[in-house]
């Protein structure tokens, strides 16, 4: 027996010794076949790999431990640049092909990808710097650059976005266009976001395909033909066809799984990865898998041990205020309020929540997602001697539920004998924890929970009744609170029957009160969502209510008198004993009988004129607690949340606690004490010295990267499943599409390869708001700007600026810099020409950088001093700069007859931008109005900017014969069209459409892709975030607006040369149409 334990041991030794000598390895990447076809580069677990194009041993040619990808050869094969991750974003570095320390050639803290090389001495690539001072592109796009193997200052090569270029012997380009936001992992769409090919022959810009789908990556085939990719097929498949767009064929006919990453060598090679294999294709012959394998020294790890003192996203507070129970990363723990000792309550890669403490303190109920569902489970104390779990030395661990259905936020009741839960998210259920029967209280057609969590229930004081969200028939906007009988006898109550939005519900004052939050009194956003809110308290007992609305006097009276009664009945009660024990009875004592259960009595009748708002001001609210007469709360006036305190007796509001941030708040027992959880820790607010403190813990956390990410793709799947707008999921095989990604998750070890499958998977949806997101720290120091353009064709010592940006630092304050100064050092370092200047700006957004200027004009030189400014606020300066732009040219097109307003997006800034301006007194009084929705993101807005641009004028403000006003006044009574382009989504999708279908006037520009869906973006507990659009917009005609195209009534393109040369036809057209 030990010989054969010694050999298992021994097998299982050498199986892990031998895990990364891989065979048929998965999820190679950004395929690269060099110039001359021999030699295959790719992107594997975060390296950069070459092979021969015939297959066999790879060779690692990075091994640093940041994400390095994307390889690209020069035209004479000996070198390859590649973007990485070592300096935190992405640079473009470049090495001998063979194999050699990595040249780090872009320095900008924002992310630079290698796209091709010009020359064997120039490489271009993406970045989202500045467009061009002349171009009309909106800023936030990428552009095109170049820089020298050598080093220097990267210079602009175009300011137009393009995408896969591909260069021909005489200098002719191909590129794929990016006409906007769309996930770039989204398949089998035909809609106006689609991307082109284009030729680029003497500056002159030709469409060469028309496929309604998508065309990418073109690749010079000879001087008259290209490759290229194309989903003409159902999925993206190689091609070949004639510049003039004859002899289109296909050559590639794979299914299911697209060809991404085409190249191809100078003798026609060419090569692809397709379902995460890498594929060589000659024309004329069927595709050759190469067949590789990797072996590689293992930088990774199964199990990586934490030591973590920070990362809680909730607690739930014991009922002696003893322990606190906390979320770290999916894991449950257990620490003491006084010391750093935590227990570990589980430890797994899946994910648990809503973690909830029994009124015994002995169990801890809470949901988990294990085998693909989310159920509810129970971890009890073993151990009848021991009282904490904090140190606590053994536990057991029972599953409550036991179904296929999704099962969350577990409540004890308050006698600790049943649970409470919410499955499918939207019924609400109890469980008696005793017999472990199951009934459902509350119907699901009642409640629907848009993000994890954001319904909600309570129990009552007696376990007999329940406060629950409620949305009763179609309101969804208008949420209120019902009271639900917990026997499951189908009893429920709407509490509020109100049009506003009522929430978060408590019981208070021994069930005979509610105290809730409401924004019926506070101020609304004046467009898109949002609205301030107060705290109310309901009452069902009107004892309860003349005693809570009593003057201070009143109460000091009453009070005195039940003090008074209270001394008359202890001295009866004295009195009582005494005559007693002078009896003497022989009789057996009678068995004393048990206290009558205590159950609550509503009155229900006109519990709605019972509501006492208990909030002064109306404000952004968080959590609040209600003790007697004082009620503590969460209120963000100035930026964060404060705790506040009203003294309802004296009518008294102060400011107790600075920044305690926003979230459930638990009182200990004797209502000392605040805990919650705030900004990754636990923090104790002690309401007697108005202070904080933080509850410190210290744990070991068990992070198992490969277990969690596998995790994280069966949660993604099932959430899709689970929520996605329409029940049949487009129709998709949503099953063998996890089969066949989860193949990958092996072969991953990082979470740009993670995110960027996930993306694959969930493009499959063909779905708008779908795909994953991850955001790396970036950068160590931010590389700030000074707010100009920069003449790139400039070639002498500095940096000569081609305009400054108004509202810039330069331009706010008078420096005497104007355009064709030269900045010719900056704190004192000179710019020799052609210096990469960017690593002098490190780190300087905010802080005063001194520039030292020459105006060749007349030979001055001066020192400016200025705060630079970060890139986010160098494109705010860039859009305004863009609309000012818009703006003045609709006034000289249109000699100041018409209005311009641009619509940045769909939320209330933006709207209050449109509103201020439309109605100013330069436009109110102009002809018309040019809406331009066009770059819209979208949010939500459609139906506020409708009502707003279709008004009718009625009548006028008229006195003494003079005329004064209007009605309505805060509406738009006049003509209007709306500007679109292909680059609008989600609500920027939603609103012209409504505003066609109500007919209030004409859409000009481009067709729009149909997204008007609303979707939740869920943030992953390791950082990522991923899209599900779960609520479809389906018009009175029953067509979903999702994968809808929107026609305009007058459809106009800008070409490229337009956008570069700054022409906006789309414009142009717009104030004809309105000067008509």
């Amino acid at each position: 027996m030990k010989t054969g334990k010694l050999i298992l041991a021994a097998g299982l030794l050498m199986a892990g010794l031998s895990a990364h000598a891989e065979e048929g390895p998965l999820w190679m990447r950004y395929t690269a076949i060099s110039p001359d076809g021999k030699t295959i580069a790719f992107s594997y677990k975060g390296d950069v790999y070459t092979v021969a194009a015939s297959g066999g041993q790879a060779r690692q040619l990075t091994t640093n431990a940041a994400y390095d990808a994307c390889p690209v050869w020069s035209p004479d094969g000996t070198k390859l640049a590649f973007a990485s991750s070592r300096e935190g974003s992405m640079d473009v570095y470049v090495m001998d092909a063979q194999g050699s320390e990595p040249v780090r050639l872009t320095t900008n803290s924002s992310n630079e990808v290698p796209m091709v090389w010009r020359d064997n001495e120039h490489v271009l690539f993406s970045a989202s710097w500045m467009p061009s001072a002349q171009s009309i592109l909106f800023p936030g796009d990428d552009q095109v650059y170049e820089v020298s193997i050598h080093g220097g200052r990267p210079r602009m090569f175009s300011t137009l976005p393009m995408e896969d270029i591909s260069f021909a012997k005489d200098g002719r380009m191909l590129y794929h266009d990016y006409k906007g936001y769309e996930d770039p992992f989204r398949k089998h769409h035909q809609s106006p976001i689609c991307r082109d090919i284009w030729l680029v022959q003497d500056g002159h810009y030709t469409r060469l395909t028309d496929f309604k789908g998508e065309d990418r990556t073109p690749r010079w085939a000879d001087a008259n033909s290209y490759y290229y990719t194309s989903e003409e097929d159902g999925t993206f498949n190689v091609y070949r066809r004639n510049i003039d767009g004859s002899g289109k064929k296909q050559l590639s006919h794979h299914k299911m799984n697209p060809v991404r990453y085409l190249s191809v060598s100078n003798e026609g090679t060419l090569c692809y990865s397709q379902n995460g294999e890498i594929y060589t294709l000659r024309e004329g012959a069927e595709p050759q898998k190469v067949n590789i394998s990797i072996n590689a020294d293992r930088q990774d790890k199964d199990l990586i041990r934490q030591l973590r003192s920070s990362g809680v996203n909730e607690i739930s507070l014991s009922p002696e205020g003893k322990e606190v129970a906390f979320i770290l990363r999916g894991d449950i723990f257990v620490t003491s309020v006084e010391y750093k000792t935590t227990k570990q309550i589980t430890n797994t890669p899946q994910q648990e929540r809503s973690v909830n403490f029994s009124p015994d303190g002995r169990s801890l109920v809470y949901c988990a997602e294990r085998g693909g569902v989310w159920q509810i489970y129970q971890t009890k104390l073993k151990n009848k001697d021991e009282k904490l779990f904090t140190y606590a030395t053994a536990l057991t661990e029972e599953r409550l539920t036991n179904s296929n259905e999704t099962s969350l936020q577990p409540q004890y009741s308050p006698d600790g004998k049943e649970v409470a839960y919410y499955k499918n998210r939207s019924e609400l259920w109890v469980i008696n924890l005793k017999t472990g029967q199951e009934r459902k209280v509350l119907d699901g057609k009642y409640n629907f929970s848009y993000r994890d969590g954001d319904i909600w229930f309570e129990w009552s004081p007696d376990s007999k009744w329940l406060l629950a969200s409620y949305i009763g028939t179609g309101g969804w906007n208008s949420s209120d609170i019902a009271l639900v009988n917990a026997s499951g006898n189908g009893e429920v109550h709407n509490l509020t029957e109100s049009g506003y939005n009522e929430d978060a519900a408590r019981w208070v004052l021994g069930g005979k009160a509610i105290l809730f939050e409401s924004d019926r009194a506070g101020y609304r956003s004046h467009g898109s969502w949002g609205a301030e809110s107060d705290y109310y308290v309901m009452f069902f007992d009107v004892d309860a209510y003349d005693r809570f609305t009593m003057s201070k006097e009143d109460k000091e009276i009453l009070e005195e008198a039940e003090k008074e009664a209270k001394k008359d009945e202890k001295k009866d009660d004295k009195d009582g004993k005494k005559k007693n024990a002078k009896k003497k009875d022989s009789k057996k004592k009678p068995e004393q009988k048990p206290k009558a259960e205590k159950l609550l009595t509503f009155d229900l009748d006109n519990c709605r004129d019972r509501i006492v708002r208990v909030t002064d001001n109306s404000a952004h609210m968080g959590d609040a607690v209600l003790k007697g007469d004082t009620l503590y709360y969460q209120a963000s006036f100035e930026g964060g949340y404060d705790l506040w305190v009203h003294y309802l007796r004296e009518d008294k509001t102060e400011l107790l606690m600075k920044g305690v941030g926003g979230g459930r708040m638990y009182a200990d027992k004797k209502f000392n004490n605040l805990f919650m959880a705030s900004r990754g820790g636990i923090k104790k607010l002690d309401l007697g010295k108005k202070s904080t403190k933080n509850v410190d813990f210290e744990t070991v956390f068990n992070y198992r990267p490969y277990e969690e990410r596998a995790y994280l793709f069966d949660h993604i799947w099932r959430q899709v499943k689970d929520k996605f707008y329409v029940e049949n999921i487009h129709n998709v095989d949503w099953v063998g599409y996890r089969d066949n990604y989860r193949r990958f998750l092996p072969y991953i070890n990082n979470e740009y390869d993670f995110k960027d499958m996930l993306s694959e998977m969930l493009g499959e949806l063909n779905a708008s708001h779908t795909g994953a997101r991850y955001y790396p720290d970036g950068a160590s120091l931010s590389t700030a700007t000074l707010g100009v353009f920069i003449d790139q064709n400039y070639q002498g010592d500095g940096l000569r600026i081609e305009e400054v940006i108004k509202r810039s630092p330069l331009a706010q304050k008078k420096t005497g810099v104007v355009a064709g100064c030269v900045i010719e050092a900056i704190d004192g370092v000179a710019i020799k020409a052609n210096d990469d200047y960017f690593p002098l700006l490190d780190g300087k957004a905010g802080k005063r950088v001194r520039l030292s200027i020459l105006n060749p004009a007349t030979g001055k030189r001066s020192d400016v001093t200025i705060k630079a400014i970060s890139r986010g606020t160098q494109n705010e300066l860039l859009y305004k700069r863009w609309v000012d732009r818009q703006r003045e040219m609709t006034d000289s097109l249109s000699g100041g007859k018409l209005a311009y307003v641009h619509v940045k997006a769909m939320d209330s800034p933006s709207y209050r931008t449109v509103y201020r301006e439309l109605l100013s007194d330069k436009n109110r009084n102009r002809v018309a109005a040019v809406v331009d929705e066009r770059h819209n993101g979208g949010g939500w807005l459609h139906d506020d900017l409708c009502t707003l641009l279709s008004g009718k004028q009625y009548q006028d403000f008229v006195p003494h014969g003079k005329y004064v006003g209007s009605d309505p006044y805060n509406k738009w009574v006049k003509p209007s069209c709306v500007l679109m382009c292909e680059d609008d989504y989600s609500n920027g999708h939603g609103f012209p459409w409504v505003y066609k279908e109500l007919k209030i006037g004409k859409l000009i520009g481009t067709p729009v892709a149909g997204t008007m869906t609303a979707v939740w973006w869920e943030t992953l507990q390791n950082g990522m975030i991923f899209g599900i659009p779960q609520v479809g917009c389906r018009d009175m005609r029953g067509v979903f607006g999702e994968n809808t195209t929107l026609y305009p009534d007058i459809e106009v393109y800008n070409t490229p040369e337009d956008y570069i040369n700054g022409r906006d036809r789309q414009l142009e057209r717009a104030v004809q149409e309105m000067l008509r």
